[in-house]
């Protein structure tokens, strides 16, 4: 798609629905290609991945006490929210 910096000031969001569709846009500035905008690939990640835990709790090891197991990881998070 191309575009021209005029339509992309007033039509934001049309343009980003573009670009999320996979599409990049070229924008114009007096009619000669100006700017790209391209999606940006992001890497998905498996839940599995992200945290050891994963499927029914009571097989694991790790959560014979599982109240303690949980407060473990959510303590990560807030540390991190600062």
């Amino acid at each position: 798609m191309t575009t021209t910096a005029k339509r992309l000031r007033f039509n934001t969001k049309e343009v980003l629905q573009t670009i999320s569709r996979g599409e990049e846009v070229t924008i114009t500035l007096r009619g000669k290609p100006y700017a790209k905008l391209i999606p940006i690939k992001l890497k998905k990640t498996k839940i599995s991945e992200k945290n050891d835990l994963f499927g029914i709790w009571s097989d694991n090891n790790k959560t014979k006490e599982v109240l303690q197991y949980v407060r473990k990881i959510r303590k990560s998070r807030i540390k991190n929210a600062d």
